[in-house]
C-alpha cells in the first residue's frame, strides 16, 4: 500500500518502515500493527504520513493476514499455540536462590562458602533470565529480615545482565554474578545492631560499617571457584571514580570493572527494595539519581548503558504516576528515558514537560 496520510491510518494496518519523530527517535518500529491508541500518538507527534505494508492485519479476507497467524506457530487444527512467559518459574528459582544465599551467608563465618552449590542454582535461575526485567521484577514474598539476601540475589542478577549489556566476554558473566551476590558478604562480620540501626550512625559506627568491604575481601579470599575480580568487587564497590570513595580512595581505571558494575546494581536495588525503616523508591526516580551520580562518582559509560537498556523496552508498560493516575508508557525519548510520555485515559502526559510528576510504580 506504501505511504498514506494520517487521515487514512486505521487500526489493523502494519508498518512497512520505522516511524521517526522530528528529532530522529524511533516512535514505532517496522512491522508494528497499528492499534486505536497509536493513531492518537501519531497525531500527538504530528506525523503526517506513514509507510504501511500491503497486507492488513486483523481481518480474514483473501490476501490478508490475521494478527494470530503472525504471532506464533499454528497447530494441526489451524489454531495458534501461544506459550505464556515462564515468569512463575523465574520466581521459583529466584526463591530457591534466596534460601540458599541465606544459608550460605549465615554460615559464612564458620564454614566455607558453598560456591559450587550456589553456582548450580544461579545457572538454574539464569535459564529463565529472558523473563527478568530489572525495572518490573520484584519478589513475590519478602520477609522483613530477609532484605540482605534478596538484595544479594537481585544484585547478582542485575550485575549478570549488565555484564552482557557492556559486552564483557561471556567467561566473565558468572563471575560478575558472583561479584554481585557476594559484594556485601563482609556485613556478616559487622555488629547487627549497627548494621540494622534505623537512625543516624555515629562517626565510629560509620567507620565500622565501612569495614565490611575489607571483611568481604577476606572472606572471599578463602573461597574456591571465585576469581580475583569478584573478590575485588567486594573490596571496591564503594570506591568512586573521582577518588572520593572507600576503603582505598581509588579512582578511574584503578577500580575493577566488576566493582563498577556491582556498584550500580547495589545502589539500584538498595533504593528500590522495601526496608524495615524505609519504603521502596520509584525505579525511574532511582535511575535519575544514579544518572546524577555518574558525574564523578559512578562510571558514566556503564551508567548510560544501564539506563538506556533498562528503559528501552517499556513502551506499553502500565505505570502509576506520583499523582496516583494509572497510565501506559507510549514513547521513551532516548535522550530522556526516565521521563517518557504516558497515556492516561486518552490524555498524553509528557513527563519531560510536567516535571512535578514522575513514575511512582511500574505495574507491568
Amino acid at each position: 500500500m506504501g505511504l498514506i496520510t494520517l487521515s487514512e491510518v486505521k487500526p489493523g494496518l502494519k508498518l512497512g518502515n520505522d516511524v521517526h519523530t522530528v528529532r530522529g527517535n524511533v516512535l514505532f518500529q517496522k512491522g508494528k500493527v497499528i492499534l486505536p491508541k497509536d493513531v492518537e500518538v501519531l497525531r500527538a507527534f504530528m506525523i503526517h504520513q506513514i509507510d504501511i505494508e500491503q497486507d492488513r492485519v486483523g481481518t480474514n479476507g483473501a490476501g490478508t493476514k490475521t494478527a494470530a497467524s503472525s504471532s506464533g506457530d499454528q497447530t494441526g487444527k489451524g489454531n495458534v499455540a501461544v506459550s505464556a512467559p515462564a515468569v512463575s518459574s523465574l520466581h521459583e528459582e529466584y526463591e530457591k536462590m534466596v534460601g540458599l544465599t541465606r544459608n550460605a551467608f549465615q554460615s559464612s563465618l564458620a564454614a566455607e562458602l558453598p560456591v559450587y552449590e550456589l553456582r548450580t542454582q544461579l545457572e538454574a535461575l539464569f535459564v529463565h533470565f529472558k523473563q527478568y526485567n530489572v525495572l518490573t521484577f520484584s519478589p513475590r514474598v519478602m520477609q522483613e529480615h530477609d532484605y540482605v539476601y534478596h538484595h544479594a540475589v537481585l544484585s547478582a542478577m542485575t550485575s549478570y545482565q549488565l555484564a552482557q549489556w557492556v559486552e564483557l566476554p561471556s567467561k566473565d558473566w558468572m563471575q560478575v554474578a558472583f561479584a554481585g551476590l557476594f559484594h556485601d558478604i563482609g556485613n556478616s562480620k559487622v555488629d547487627p545492631q549497627i548494621l540494622h540501626k534505623p537512625t543516624a550512625l555515629t562517626a565510629s559506627e560509620q567507620e565500622e560499617i565501612r569495614q565490611h568491604t575489607k571483611y568481604g575481601y577476606q572472606v572471599l579470599k578463602q573461597a574456591k571457584a571465585i576469581n580475583e575480580g569478584a573478590r575485588l568487587a567486594a573490596l571496591q564497590h564503594h570506591e568512586k571514580v573521582d577518588g572520593s570513595g572507600y576503603p582505598l580512595q581509588l579512582s578511574g581505571t584503578q577500580i575493577h570493572i566488576y566493582a563498577k558494575i556491582v556498584a550500580i546494581a547495589d545502589i539500584f536495588h538498595a533504593m528500590t527494595l522495601e526496608k524495615i525503616y524505609r519504603k521502596a523508591q520509584s525505579p525511574y526516580l532511582v535511575l535519575e539519581q544514579i544518572k546524577s551520580e555518574a558525574f564523578g562518582k559512578l562510571d558514566p559509560a556503564i551508567v548510560n548503558v544501564f539506563i538506556q537498556r533498562s528503559t528501552q523496552i517499556h513502551n506499553g508498560i502500565r505505570v502509576k504516576l506520583s499523582n496516583n493516575q494509572i497510565g501506559e508508557i507510549i514513547f521513551s525519548d532516548r535522550d530522556h528515558p526516565t521521563r517518557p510520555m504516558v497515556s492516561v485515559e486518552g490524555t498524553i502526559i509528557n513527563l519531560m514537560q510536567q516535571r512535578q510528576l514522575y513514575i511512582q510504580e511500574v505495574i507491568g
